[in-house]
């Protein structure tokens, strides 16, 4: 039984020493072999490959994938004509030699950042100096982002990375220049909506007095051409009432008649004292004596 039990431990071991011989690259890896601390070999090429068991040999593997260098803080930069810019940039960047980027940087990426992010944030500030904020807002973005990573391409090699891209995210004023920038556009927007409802009020009065100026022909114009009907129907009326007095003058008389009494009992409250028999009341009896008209001596309140 003890040498079943030492067969099958040995077989253990054996398996343990094989499997620690074997290792698999990933096609998004390199692998880089040490032996005894130097590094032997650097397997770019996937699959399943073999090495020495530790501690003669070890394996690391370092991510040959395209990274992202972003701007870890926002420094202002002088412009030409001396404006202070705020500039966010972004660098990709991936491994190209593996064992040169040990040398340099040993196999934790972000010691090559820590390094990359002042030499990327000296190379903006070269460029940036020579031209003005309106070239750097508009015309020369894109030369500004191929100078800088044609600066940077030696400096990239003696980390063994090649830089793929250069970018620039956003480019702003400083917090003091944005805050007088803003503060001029309000002060101009106020100013184009003060002088726009000044002639908008001066409109609005032009239009106002000219409407009542029309108001005003309107209803002078109505009231002539008013009057003017009224006087034809008048005249109407008069020419009427003189043939039909001229046909018949008797009822001339007694339409004369009505009119008096018309004028004389038109308020409720007056009183007329007058003898029954006298001509004024003729017309009442049925006489065609023509109605003299109405004494005005003669009226009273109660």
């Amino acid at each position: 039984m003890n040498r079943i039990g030492f067969y099958v431990a040995g077989a253990l071991v054996v398996l343990m020493i094989l499997f620690s011989t074997l290792f698999i690259v990933d096609q998004r890896q390199y692998a880089v072999i040490y032996a005894l601390g130097e590094i032997k070999e650097v397997v770019t090429e996937p699959g399943l490959k073999f090495k020495l068991p530790p501690p003669f040999q070890n394996v690391v593997f370092l991510d040959r994938r395209i990274q992202t260098l972003d701007s870890p803080e926002t420094r202002p930069i002088f412009t030409a004509e001396k404006k202070t810019l705020v500039i966010d940039w972004l660098v990709k960047w991936h491994i190209t030699d593996a064992r040169q980027f040990i040398r340099n940087n040993g196999v934790d990426i972000r010691n090559v950042e820590n390094k990359l992010s002042p030499i990327v944030q000296a190379a903006f500030n070269e460029e940036v100096t020579k031209r003005t904020v309106r070239a750097m807002l508009a015309t020369e973005r894109e030369k500004v982002m191929q100078d800088v990573r044609g600066r940077l391409v030696d400096e990239a090699k003696a980390f063994g990375i090649e830089i793929v891209d250069v970018r620039i995210k956003r480019v702003d004023f400083a917090a003091n220049i944005t805050d007088s920038v803003y503060g001029r556009m309000q002060s101009e927007r106020k100013r184009v909506a003060n002088e726009l409802r000044s002639t908008g009020a001066a409109e609005g009065e032009k239009i106002r007095a000219d409407a009542d100026r029309q108001r005003e022909v309107i209803v002078a114009e109505a009231y002539r051409d008013a009057q003017k009907v009224q006087g034809e129907g008048d005249a109407k009326a008069s020419a009427i009432f003189a043939e039909s007095f001229g046909r018949d003058p008797q009822f001339a008389a007694f339409y004369r008649s009505l009119t008096a009494y018309r004028a004389s009992f038109r308020s409720k409250n007056d009183v007329m004292v007058v003898d029954p028999g006298s001509d004024f009341f003729k017309a009442m009896r049925g006489s065609s004596v023509p109605v003299p008209a109405a004494p005005q001596a003669a009226h009273g309140k109660k």
